[in-house]
């Protein structure tokens, strides 16, 4: 293989900021629904944060959950709620203590045919109103709800 033939990059989908940005809303509409004041962050496919709102009234460690739960579900396609379980396996438990690895409900990769486009990250409630939150939003925007 030459070097003019060797592909170098491939096109990476990603989340729009469009797209972030109705998520956000759908996510505050659904919490305010449900009850609770959350933080929402939404991430790239690489987890580099793509946009973040923490109304008033949702406490500031919110924050960092809700980007950590993003980039958590991102990184592994997988939802957070589904890392506790993976988690007690002795030969994955060390992962546990990486800084940024969020094992709560709340986080849900954004997958658009098949394909990763970035993390959704809610805090502020308990982790089953966080999730429900998330949950409601990806569905509200037509995307899939991975582990359903």
């Amino acid at each position: 293989m030459t070097t003019d033939t060797l592909q170098k990059s491939a096109p990476t989908p990603s989340v729009t900021q469009a797209a972030a940005g109705a998520l956000i809303a759908a996510v505050h509409a659904a919490a305010a629904r449900i009850g609770f004041a959350a933080a929402v962050a939404v991430t790239d496919q690489g987890g580099h944060l793509k946009a973040f709102d923490r109304p008033d009234g949702a406490p500031f460690l919110t924050a960092e959950v809700a980007l950590d739960k993003a980039w958590t579900a991102a990184s592994f396609q997988l939802p957070t709620h589904t890392w506790n379980e993976y988690l007690a396996d002795p030969k994955v438990a060390p992962l546990a203590g990486h800084p940024r690895l969020m094992a709560v409900g709340g986080g849900y990769p954004l997958l658009e045919d098949g394909r990763c486009v970035g993390g959704l990250g809610v805090s502020g409630g308990s982790h089953e109103q966080d999730r429900l939150a998330a949950e409601d939003a990806l569905t509200a925007l037509g995307f899939a709800l991975p582990g359903h």
